[in-house]
């Protein structure tokens, strides 16, 4: 039983580390596009290859341009804190009880 205890505290804190980075790509993503950068620059292109994807899912199903201002990767971010919050603190404690 420690064994399984520690793999799925393992995967919990790997899911946890996951969602903070993809959180500060988002952060930085967003921050980026406020300066106009050059679209050929291969950091540039991996933060939108990053982000874009969720960007449109969000933008599918909700408006996010409020008076110019893209409301998607702070509904992004508060998905993920939300998922952070639930589901590793639900592993975490399924870890405690095996």
């Amino acid at each position: 039983m420690i064994v399984l205890s520690t793999l799925i505290e393992a995967v919990a804190q790997i899911l946890h580390m996951v969602i903070n980075i993809y959180i500060w790509v988002v952060i930085i993503a967003a921050l980026i596009t406020w300066v106009k950068p050059d679209p050929y620059n291969p950091i540039i292109q991996v933060l939108n290859r990053l982000t874009e994807p969720a960007y449109a899912l969000i933008r599918r199903y909700i408006p996010t341009v409020i008076g110019g201002i893209d409301l998607a990767p702070i509904i992004i971010i508060f998905g993920l804190q939300f998922i952070d919050l639930f589901a590793v603190k639900l592993l975490f404690n399924l870890a405690n009880a095996v």
